[in-house]
Formats: structure tokens, C-alpha cells, sequence
């Protein structure tokens, strides 16, 4: 089955859309709101509602997380390599996501919850790199209990 060979721009962008994602991850996971805003172009369209959050534009998006997310002290974002399609200094990503999360409960064990979902994004190529300009995340599965 013929294949085409990418050219070394394209692995350097594939490269650096990853490294954008994985920077989403540690920043929601950490609470760092500054590294966040270096993962999305300042008027992003974020649409996290298959999931029970809010859609809006990212400043808006950005305060709430700021306030839900404290309330799940333990939580890590795994990520899929991303399925990358170019349309010049535009792209498309869909990344399947992997986000278990527990908090303390208190009477007894810990409450998890974890979701499984997908990031459709919409990249642009700025000044300072690949930005998300548009994400819709889509919850495929949510698993709750003790």
C-alpha cells in the first residue's frame, strides 16, 4: 500500500501540536491557568457540555475550570496520539481522552469518577506557535462510584 513520506515541516508541526496537548493536560491537571492560556488563542470557542461543563469563549471557560476543577484534588488527563489533518497554517485534531478522577469523601473511600471522551480542535498557527482556536470535547463514556 503506497504511503507518503511527510516532509520534515509537517513531522515539526505534528510534533508541536503533541507537546500543545500534553501542555493542556499538565496545566488543568496542576492549576496553572497562565500555561493554559498558552495552549488557546485568547478568543477560543470551548465547548465542554457532552461532559456536564459549560460552552463559551475561553476567558469564560477559564474561570470555570479555575472553579471546579480545585474540587477534584486528584485527577490526571491521559491523552491519545492526536489524529492531525493540515490545511495550510490551519488543523484539525481529534485526541481520545482518558480522565480518571477521585476525590476524598467524608465518610469513607474515596469517589472516582472517570471519563472517557474525544477533543475535536481546531488549530491556527500564530505568531507564538499552534493554538487551539476551538475545541468540543464529546463524552463517549463516565463511569461514577466508590
Amino acid at each position: 500500500m503506497p504511503h507518503s513520506i511527510l516532509s520534515l515541516e509537517e513531522v515539526a508541526a505534528r510534533l508541536e501540536i503533541q507537546a500543545l496537548l500534553t501542555r493542556y493536560t499538565v496545566a488543568v491537571d496542576t492549576h496553572d491557568w497562565e500555561l493554559l492560556d498558552s495552549v488557546f488563542t485568547s478568543d477560543a470557542w470551548i465547548d465542554y457540555q457532552s461532559s456536564g461543563g459549560i460552552k463559551g469563549p475561553y476567558p469564560e471557560v477559564r474561570r470555570w475550570l479555575g472553579e471546579v476543577l480545585p474540587l477534584l484534588p486528584r485527577k490526571q488527563h491521559l491523552i491519545a496520539a492526536p489524529h492531525l489533518a493540515f490545511d495550510g497554517e490551519r488543523a484539525h485534531a481529534r485526541t481520545y481522552v482518558h480522565n480518571p478522577n477521585a476525590f476524598p469523601q467524608p465518610d469513607g473511600p474515596s469517589a472516582y469518577m472517570i471519563v472517557d471522551a474525544y477533543y475535536d480542535d481546531e488549530l491556527v498557527w500564530t505568531e507564538a506557535g499552534w493554538r487551539i482556536a476551538k475545541r468540543i470535547e464529546v463524552q463517549v463514556l463516565r463511569r461514577d462510584g466508590r
